[in-house]
């Protein structure tokens, strides 16, 4: 793949994940989870995601450390999954494919309820303290509000399967990527 950099966001619970890693495959590029990547860092540190979270609320070395790493990544040869890496990429000024998978928040509680053992209002209650967690770091650390940011292509997955979640975001990326 040439051309600009296909990143991809979306809520906690979209569906973006999973959805992702098919359309890499599909565009026969590598995919970064800053997600995972994350998760990781919990782990390694011994701590579940919403404290790693809270800690990060203090120590902004944490995201900055993480969205540094991401942004060390950006080529058009990868499809980059992060809550803010294509908004900073912009702000770099770099050519930015912003692909934004979404779904209803009822949809994505029941999903994140799903994958992390939980039951729905656990999920919900969760999922909103850490979107508030984040939505507030990304302001204090970069001025970003990803509720305002202009995407390029939305594609809602609450009835789509991911396989044609994946499609989409595939069809959209070899569209527009800017192959001479």
């Amino acid at each position: 793949m040439t051309g600009r950099i296909a990143t991809l966001t979306g809520p906690p619970g979209s569906g973006k994940t999973t959805a992702g890693r098919r359309a890499a495959a599909l565009l026969g590029v590598d995919y970064v989870s800053a997600g995972e990547l994350f998760r990781a860092e919990a782990a390694e540190r011994g701590l579940t995601l919403a404290e790693l979270g809270r800690y990060a609320e203090a120590h902004p070395e944490v995201d900055r450390d993480l969205d540094e790493r991401m942004l060390g990544l950006a080529a058009p040869s990868r499809l980059l999954e992060g809550r803010v890496t294509g908004a900073l990429l912009r702000r770099r000024g770099l050519p930015v494919l912003y692909l934004v998978v979404t779904a209803r928040d009822e949809e994505r509680y029941r999903r994140l309820a799903g994958r992390d053992g939980l039951n729905v209002a656990e999920a919900r209650a969760r999922t909103l303290a850490r979107e508030a967690s984040e939505r507030e770091r990304y302001r204090r650390y970069y001025d970003i509000d990803l509720d305002a940011e202009p995407a390029d292509f939305v594609v809602d997955s609450t009835q789509r399967p991911p396989e044609a979640v994946a499609e989409a975001l595939a069809d959209f990326v070899r569209a527009h990527r800017g192959d001479p």
